[in-house]
């Protein structure tokens, strides 16, 4: 996943393809009196070009087909050899290019993995539910996804019997710091085995994303993440902490044993 990121303009070939992650992107494109590509929908890479500015220095226009054959321009400040020698990829804005689709679709696809977060969504993306982390996965499919998480990666728990399906949304560099990249969202081996202290029945409830009571601050970081604060003080001879976390979540520990929470 480390090498999949978008193409530069030197590469661009025609027929490349665009997803319209949302129908806003009427106000980035050159003005036109034809219709406007809409969100789900793809455009077609047709060619580019300079054209006058006047700031004296040429311009470069996109040239994009729409499905119906419509075609819409995207204007970019600058003059095609200095957009050639970048070397990262042209952003678009609301478009997600279909190449990096793709390239993730081809690196995924049948594997397995150990997802790593609880918070899943539908198939369809529309939806958050809540899921299980530190259980091998399939991924079952590679979709464009939204303007902030180009991916939707789609999977089946390997131990459910019923074949259903969830997704996550994913960005596409490991270098990425929205904290959903690759390794972020799965790991390649069973997480479990780095914790050979934790009892299985423990393990269940980090699994669920859930705490029970005298678990130690290791065994609540692994099942809930850090917390949002951390308030200490000591009471006789007891070291007591208190974790916050949003939603009016927080644990209560004497000397790291959890005492009480509410969750």
């Amino acid at each position: 996943m480390r090498n999949i990121c978008a193409d530069s303009l030197g590469s661009w070939h025609p027929g490349k393809l665009f997803y319209i992650t949302d129908s806003r992107i009427s106000i980035a494109l050159e003005p036109s009196k034809k219709p406007m590509p809409l969100q789900g929908e793809t455009i077609e890479f047709v060619e580019f070009y300079e054209v006058p500015s006047m700031t004296g220095k040429p311009d470069t226009e996109l040239l994009f087909r729409q499905k119906d054959s419509t075609m819409c321009a995207y204007r970019i400040n600058m003059p095609v050899e200095e957009l050639k020698k970048k070397a990262t990829g042209i952003e678009i804005p609301f478009t997600i290019e279909m190449s990096i689709v793709d390239k993730a679709r081809e690196a995924l696809i049948d594997s397995v993995f150990y997802i790593r977060t609880p918070v899943w969504h539908t198939v369809d993306g529309n939806d958050a539910v809540k899921g299980k982390k530190f259980i091998p996965v399939r991924i079952t499919a590679v979709e464009p996804g939204n303007q902030v998480y180009p991916l939707r990666v789609c999977f089946t728990p390997v131990d459910a019997g019923d074949g259903s399906q969830s997704c996550v949304y994913m960005s596409v560099s490991d270098k990425s710091k929205s904290g959903r990249n690759f390794s972020m969202l799965f790991s390649l081996s069973d997480p479990r085995l780095r914790y050979p202290e934790i009892t299985d029945e423990v393990w269940a409830s980090i699994q669920n994303g859930r705490v029970a009571k005298f678990m130690t601050r290791d065994e609540c970081r692994i099942a809930l993440g850090a917390p949002k604060s951390i308030q200490r003080r000591n009471i006789i001879t007891v070291l007591q902490e208190m974790w916050t976390y949003e939603n009016g979540v927080y644990l209560l520990f004497d000397d790291g044993i959890l005492q009480s929470y509410r969750q």
